[in-house]
């Protein structure tokens, strides 16, 4: 078995693991940066570990892609895959620390105005003081409760918020940080309620356009929303809207329906928004990057002992 890992994230601890765990299941590796490293002998690699897009869509040898992102979305589009069958897993469960640290940093920010206040520091003007809000007392719905959800609600517990609800198609998650826990057809009451919305969908077909028009209009005057899911579950025209008419307190957004974000989008230019480049959750967190490569780890040997691959991803539902 000939494994090939595209990843220029890892340092030799982790290149070290990856070594070890082939020689156990007596396969050959091979380590590259890019796609253009790749030489002839490994092209028809069985197992790929990173962003292998232009080797899968040739070569009818791919069995498994290991990619290391949460989201697969650009993975299960037509013509991807030389080999129809391949096997697609993904790192979710690697990302929520990071994501969710991401998540509590900008909430707090829209909530005491420091991005308004750090703009008028580095244009050197002392700021008036400005109204700040708290996540205590407050009311938090989390659209989604995989890895990221869960994880940001048992940091947002510790600021003692009045309720966190989180919303899942099932209406099923065990994790207790959560006051309650919401099927997805309850949404639209659930929304009536929120005063901080964190959503961390997946890009499926049940989830694009979720917060629709009419269902911005169901947030409390004064809202704050939190995207770090994927940018098709928005209504960005109406998002801007409710945010420049000031019906929202704000939301940060560090996904969007088009990336990069259009250097004419409008959203550039509203006071009340708080955009990041898509990097709430990458590989330079050091635990984001351990666990990112024992996954792989983890099921390679799985793929080697013919068991099923634990973090194998459900082409159909998308995730």
């Amino acid at each position: 078995m000939k494994i090939l890992v595209i990843n220029s994230e890892l340092e030799q601890r982790h290149i070290d693991l990856i070594k070890d765990t082939a020689q156990k299941i007596k396969a050959d590796v091979c380590f590259v940066n890019n796609e253009d490293e790749i030489g002839d002998d490994f092209k028809d690699a069985e197992v790929i570990y990173g962003f292998g897009l232009k080797t899968a869509a040739a070569s009818k040898d791919l069995k498994w892609l290991c990619v290391p992102s949460a989201g697969v979305d650009y993975l299960l589009k037509p013509g991807v895959f030389a080999n129809r069958d391949c096997i697609i897993t993904n790192s979710a469960g690697a990302y929520g620390v990071s994501i969710a640290e991401h998540i509590i940093m900008v909430s707090l920010m829209m909530m005491r105005q420091m991005n308004v206040i750090y703009k008028s520091s580095i244009n050197g003007i002392w700021a008036d003081k400005l109204p700040q809000r708290s996540l205590k007392d407050c009311r938090i719905t989390v659209l989604g409760t995989g890895d990221i959800g869960r994880n940001f609600a048992k940091r947002a517990r510790a600021f003692d918020p009045k309720s966190i609800i989180g919303v899942i198609r099932s209406g099923r998650c065990d994790e207790g940080a959560f006051d309650r826990i919401a099927k997805i057809d309850e949404i639209d009451n659930v929304l009536k309620e929120s005063e901080l919305l964190v959503m961390c969908l997946p890009d499926t077909d049940e989830t694009k356009g979720i917060l629709s028009k009419e269902r911005l209009a169901l947030l409390p005057k004064g809202a704050y929303i939190v995207n770090v899911g994927r940018g098709s579950a928005i209504d960005e025209d109406a998002l801007a809207d409710r945010l420049e008419s000031k019906d929202l307190s704000g939301a940060a957004l560090d996904v969007f329906a088009s990336e990069p974000l259009p250097e004419n989008s409008r959203l550039w230019k509203i006071d009340n928004l708080i955009i990041t480049p898509h990097v709430a959750g990458n590989l330079t967190l050091r635990y984001t990057l351990d666990r990112n490569v024992e996954m792989f780890v983890e099921d390679l040997v799985n793929y080697a002992k013919n068991r099923p691959l634990k973090h194998q991803i459900d082409k159909n539902r998308g995730y």
